[in-house]
């Protein structure tokens, strides 16, 4: 066990290592400098005089923003004599399972490239270069023959792993016992139960004010609205973000939610922010990738088939494109269960793909490497591939979409999204005993629905329709896709609140809760499948209040 001061101590030296890095470093080194020649700097004091003026021209509020920052996206450090491993997942079978899962989607990308006799890279000529900078802007007319291409996996494929996980040292019995878990999750996972979550989510209680409840056309706005709007505006000129994040538990207005997510996510989209998305931009550019056919290919078969995404397709390309060429995305796998695929480089080749890699936010760095099944083993000729390492799944374009209702520049859309998917989006396709991993939120879900509605977790069972096979696809995707979209972002207004993904799972039990009656005269999984297929009328915030604050505990 860590010492808390010891832990205190590697905490704080983490993050003014990583600080150190940073472009706010280079900034406060600048604005230091810059103050001696005020005359209010003194010889004598110079050291209070200096911090004096960073606090009063606000470059102390944004160092406490970039602090914050840090805490709510990197663990809390382990034990010094702990192995990496450990940082990424403490378990040792979750780390096999993730292996093997990893194991099986390169088989699958492999496959396609040998099938297609595609490579996974190349370097597009520059006719095609021209006519993609063109068209950049409008991607969606442009119609690519993909019938060829599949997904690599769908939920469904993922959620058949995760059902037979298991931990070889815990009994697992053919028999049911007090010990078995009846539902499809069988890992020995510590999950909350409805007082913990209660605490958790105190700001969600029935006596606290929520946009989303308390916004309706039948409550005036004098009593809830108008101060909470006021509020947020505070907020804002603030600029504070541990403010700004305790402030959107209780939801954001529409026309602050932008800027308040930005402000808990601290992006500010600075010039170097800019720049470095339009060097993604020239790499889409200028090389092709197999996984670029895979997004193509996800926008096509979701967003854009969906009544509320389909305008925004030029945006999900732009977007998902240059992200696959991110190598900033990589530092994610240093606290995430996955690790990021590699493949080989040509000894001898002819023209290269420029991979784009942030060494800081001031300066960039093209790494060379053409990318092929060549070299294989040879570890001083492995890259990784995707650059960002991120394969992309059946339905991941989801996770952008939602996201263009609110950042029509397209270099902060990609900034949010970016950081959105590095602090939540990655736990919801990878095997982790995080508590918002997806392990652990199907456990809570089940475990909700098998103590609070045992008569509907038993009866769906018996039928062979067990709730998870149902709220697994709503779970992985963050509910994009199947709420109406005002509804969608009051959720993720309480997911970067409380910085969880566990209201996800109590979500899911809450819309079987509500859909019960009905559920409990279905005789097949079909039939159930069809009373939970529309969801887009539902009312979240209501949905959540009464199950965790009107359920018998």
């Amino acid at each position: 066990m860590l010492d808390p001061d010891r832990g205190l101590s590697l905490t704080i030296a983490r993050v003014v290592q990583r600080l150190q890095g940073s472009s706010l470093h280079s900034q406060l080194e600048r604005q230091a400098r810059v103050s001696l020649h005020k005359p209010e700097i003194k010889l004598e004091s110079l050291k209070e005089d200096i911090k004096d003026f960073l606090k009063t021209s606000g470059w102390e509020k944004k160092l406490q923003n970039a602090v914050y920052s840090e805490l709510n996206v990197f663990p809390l450090p382990c034990h010094p004599a702990a192995p990496p491993e450990h940082i990424k997942e403490p378990l040792a079978y979750m780390r096999k399972a993730q292996g093997s899962w990893e194991k099986r989607i390169l088989k699958s990308l492999n496959s396609m490239c040998t099938e297609l006799s595609i490579p996974l890279a190349q370097k597009r000529p520059v006719s095609e270069q021209k006519e993609l900078l063109n068209k950049w802007n409008e991607m969606g007319t442009d119609e690519p023959d993909l019938s060829l291409f599949r997904p690599v996996y769908a939920p469904k494929d993922f959620l058949e792993v995760l059902m037979n996980l298991r931990n070889p040292n815990y009994e697992n019995g053919e028999q049911p016992s007090f010990r078995n878990h009846l539902g499809l999750i069988q890992v020995p996972l510590k999950v909350k139960d409805i007082s913990e979550l209660k605490e958790d989510f105190s700001e969600l209680g029935l006596n606290i004010g929520q946009l989303g409840i308390d916004d309706s056309a039948q409550v005036p706005p004098e009593f809830f609205e108008n101060e909470h709007v006021r509020v947020g505006q505070k907020v804002l000129a603030e600029e504070d973000s541990a403010a700004a994040q305790q402030y959107v538990r209780q939801g954001c207005p529409t026309a602050l939610r932008a800027e308040l997510w930005a402000l808990i996510l601290n992006i500010s989209n600075q010039p170097e922010d800019i720049l470095y998305y339009e060097q993604l931009k020239s790499n889409v550019i200028q090389h092709d990738l197999l996984v670029d056919s895979l997004i193509y290919k996800d926008v096509k078969l979701t967003a854009s088939n969906d009544d509320y995404y389909f305008v925004f397709e030029d945006y999900l390309y732009q977007v998902l494109l240059c992200f696959s060429r991110d190598t900033s995305v990589l530092e994610h796998f240093t606290y995430s269960s996955a690790t990021p695929p590699k493949s080989y480089i040509q000894a001898k080749c002819d023209f290269q793909v420029l991979f784009l890699s942030r060494t800081s936010a001031d300066s960039f760095l093209l790494a060379a490497s053409y990318v092929t099944r060549g070299k294989l083993g040879m570890e001083e000729y492995a890259v990784f591939y995707p650059p960002n390492g991120v394969i992309p799944f059946h339905g991941f374009s989801m996770y952008v979409a939602p996201l263009c209702f609110l950042y029509h520049e397209p270099s902060k859309l990609y900034q949010i999204f970016r950081e959105m998917y590095v602090r939540f989006f990655f736990r919801l396709h990878s095997i982790s005993s995080h508590p918002s991993g997806i392990v652990s939120l199907c456990l809570l879900f089940e475990t909700l629905l098998q103590t609070h509605l045992p008569q509907l977790f038993y009866h769906l069972r018996e039928i062979g329709a067990q709730p998870l096979r149902i709220s697994f696809k709503w779970m992985v995707r963050a509910f994009s896709g199947y709420l109406a979209t005002d509804q969608l972002l009051l959720l993720w207004d309480r997911i970067l609140g409380y910085n969880s993904l566990e209201i996800l799972a109590v979500l899911a039990a809450a819309v079987f809760a509500f859909r019960a009656v009905n559920l409990m005269e279905v005789t097949s999984l079909a039939a159930a499948e069809a009373v939970l297929a529309d969801l887009s009328t539902l009312k979240v915030m209501p949905l959540l209040q009464i199950f965790l604050f009107a359920t018998v505990t």
